[in-house]
C-alpha cells in the first residue's frame, strides 16, 4: 500500500505510533536510521531531519557539516516485531541539502534518475531478485560461530533442513510489511537459504531487498542465530549469491531484454566494484555455480548470465553480484548498461563464447577496470566512485 503524508500523520495519531525510524543507505548500501518522536513528522516532511554528513560512507566530502532526511510516505511500514502499542514506523528517505536539493551520493536518488532516464527514451525496466544467506549459532556470549544451523542441502526437507520455519516467519513478517516474496528454499551449502522476490519497479526492488535483509538479520537474531549474506561464509562451501533477475520492455510493449542484456555483458567488467565490492566478493567467483567468465547460456548454470524465454516472457539473470552490493547502485548501472545496449542494438555474444574473457580476479582489477571507465563517471558522482576506489 502506498500512503500519502496526510496518511501517515493520521496513522500515527489512530495507532499510536510512538517512534519513526527514518532510514536511509551509505554508499555501500548499509542500512543507517535515526528515530524520531510523532512530534517531529511535520519538521521532517517539511524540512528533514539533520543527519553528520561527514560520518557517513560515501558523504564524506560534503563541504557542509549537516545533510537532511525528508521520508518518502509511499515506503511507510509497521516494524511486526515491536510493541503493539507505541508502534514502530519505518519510512525510507530522501538524503537531501539544506535548500531541499537531493544530495548527489544519495544512491536512491540516483535509481529515481536512471528510471527516469529510461522511461524519457520509452523503456521500462523491472527487476526480481534471488538472495541466498546462511544461518549460523551463536555461542554462549551471543557472538557469531562458523556452525551452520543445519547439514541440509539443495532442496531438503525437514527435520534435515532446520532452516524453514525460519523462512516462513520471514516470509510472513516481510508480508506483514506490505511485499510479497515469491519462493524460499534450503539451498545447497549447510545452513545456506534462499529467498527470492518477484520482478517488479527498479525504485521498490531496491527497497524491497533493503528491507529483507533486515528482516532476515532481525528474524535470526531473534531465533538465537545469525544471518551470514557474505560473499564466502565458509571457504571449502558454495557462496552466497545476488541474482538479479532483469526484465525490460520499450513503449510499444515490445521485449528488449537481449539488447539489454548485451549491453551489461559488454559493461560488466567496468561495473563489476560496485556488484562486488568486497575482497571476498572474488574468492566466490568460479567456486561451486558462481561465474567467471564473461559469458551467457540458455541454460542455468554457472555462466554470466542465463537467458530464459520459456514460458513466452524473456528475463535476464544476472548471477555475478553478491549481497554486499548496494542495491541502488546494482539496478542504476544496469539500468544504463541495458539501455546502452538496447540504443545501440547490440547482439549477444554466442551463447558460451569465451570471447568475453574473465570477470576481474581481484577487487584491485576491478577498481582498475572502475576507475578507467568513462562510462561509470557518467552516472556516478566522483564521491561515491572515490569511496569504493579508495
Amino acid at each position: 500500500m502506498s500512503y500519502t503524508e496526510a496518511e501517515i500523520m493520521e496513522y500515527i495519531e489512530e495507532e499510536d505510533a510512538k517512534f519513526i525510524r527514518l532510514a536511509f543507505r551509505d554508499a555501500y548500501g548499509i542500512q543507517k536510521n535515526i528515530s524520531i518522536m510523532p512530534s517531529e513528522i511535520h519538521n521532517a516532511f517539511k524540512d528533514g531531519i539533520s543527519i553528520n554528513a561527514r560520518a557517513i560512507r560515501g558523504f564524506e566530502s560534503y563541504k557542509e557539516p549537516n545533510l537532511y532526511l525528508k521520508p518518502d510516505p509511499s515506503t511507510m511500514a509497521v516494524l511486526p516485531w515491536r510493541p503493539d502499542t507505541g508502534r514502530v514506523l519505518r519510512m525510507f528517505c530522501d538524503v537531501c541539502t539544506a535548500d531541499g536539493t537531493p544530495y548527489e551520493a544519495d544512491t536512491r536518488n540516483l535509481l529515481r534518475v536512471a528510471v527516469k532516464a529510461a522511461q524519457d527514451k520509452g523503456i521500462e525496466f523491472k527487476f526480481g531478485s534471488e538472495m541466498e544467506f546462511y544461518l549460523f549459532k551463536l555461542d554462549d556470549e551471543g557472538a557469531p560461530t562458523r556452525e551452520p544451523y543445519d547439514n541440509a542441502g539443495y532442496l531438503d526437507i525437514a527435520p534435515l533442513d532446520r532452516g524453514e520455519n525460519i523462512r516462513r516467519e520471514i516470509c510472513l513478517t516481510i508480508e506483514e510489511m506490505g511485499l510479497t516474496p515469491g519462493r524460499s528454499h534450503h539451498e545447497r551449502g549447510p545452513g545456506q537459504n534462499e529467498i527470492d522476490f518477484q520482478y517488479g519497479k527498479p525504485l521498490k526492488a531496491a527497497d524491497q531487498i533493503t528491507t529483507f535483509k533486515m528482516v532476515v538479520s532481525t528474524i535470526a537474531d531473534r531465533n538465537g542465530l545469525y544471518a551470514d549474506f557474505s560473499p564466502v561464509p565458509l571457504s571449502d562451501k558454495p557462496g552466497n549469491g545476488y541474482h538479479i533477475n532483469i526484465f525490460a520492455k520499450d513503449a510499444e510493449g515490445n521485449d528488449v531484454v537481449k539488447y539489454a542484456a548485451a549491453g551489461i555483458i559488454e559493461k560488466i567488467k567496468e561495473i563489476t566494484l560496485f556488484l562486488n565490492p568486497t575482497e571476498s566478493s572474488y574468492t566466490r567467483f568460479g567456486n561451486s555455480t558462481a561465474p567467471n567468465k564473461v559469458n551467457w547460456s540458455r541454460n542455468a548454470g554457472s555462466e554470466l548470465m542465463y537467458i530464459d524465454d520459456s514460458l513466452g516472457k524473456m528475463r535476464a539473470e544476472l548471477r555475478s553480484p553478491d549481497a554486499f552490493s548496494n542495491p541502488y547502485i546494482a539496478y542504476t548501472l544496469l539500468i544504463y548498461a541495458g539501455l546502452y545496449g538496447i540504443e545501440n542494438k547490440l547482439s549477444l555474444p554466442r551463447e558460451m563464447d569465451t570471447e568475453g574473457g574473465l570477470l576481474p580476479k581481484t577487487r584491485d582489477e576491478a577498481v582498475r577496470f572502475a576507475s578507467e571507465s568513462e562510462f561509470v563517471r557518467s552516472i556516478l558522482p566522483e564521491s561515491v566512485i572515490n569511496s569504493y576506489i579508495q
